[in-house]
């Protein structure tokens, strides 16, 4: 399983209006559960809250990568969010994120769950990565950046 198998266009969002950490969480359950019917918004939050509560997911140089189980997920799901503004998330390094990669996994799913986050982890590792996603200045382009990350990413 890839990155792009579970990151459609439609999920890559640009330009999302942050303030706070729990505004963009809840911001996602919304949008993943007006997306996917069997998602509820609320069990959705509940359930990224609860993984920030363990420690935040904000994994420095700006980015975040919240995640969560879901016994309603048959199979794993992601979105990246461009936020239009630097937030506070906690991260290691005390820096604001304004790079959000989520992902949403069936509740037994071990071996792909972290299998997904170490290639989101590995992209998002990548400085001139993020500098260009960054600098996007489109839905579009960013769709282009990180499609052709992930598949970069894939490819070694």
């Amino acid at each position: 399983m890839t990155l792009e198998t579970i990151l459609p266009p439609e999920r890559v969002l640009f330009d999302v209006p942050g303030g706070s950490k729990k505004r963009v969480l809840e911001f996602f359950s919304t949008f993943i559960a007006q997306n996917i019917p069997s998602l509820d918004s609320q069990e959705v939050f509940s359930r990224l809250i609860g993984r920030e509560r363990l420690g935040s997911t904000g994994i420095g140089n700006g980015v975040a990568i919240p995640h969560a189980r879901s016994p309603h997920c048959s199979a794993p799901i992601a979105g990246f969010l461009k936020l239009a503004e630097a937030i506070d998330f906690d991260a290691i390094d005390g820096d604001p994120v304004d790079l959000v990669f989520v992902l949403l996994v069936p509740e037994e799913a071990d071996d792909t769950h972290l299998s997904l986050l170490g290639q989101v982890a590995t992209i998002m590792n990548d400085a001139d990565t993020r500098q260009q996603l960054r600098k996007a200045g489109s839905q579009r382009e960013l769709l282009e950046l990180i499609t052709g990350k992930i598949r970069e990413q894939s490819a070694t």
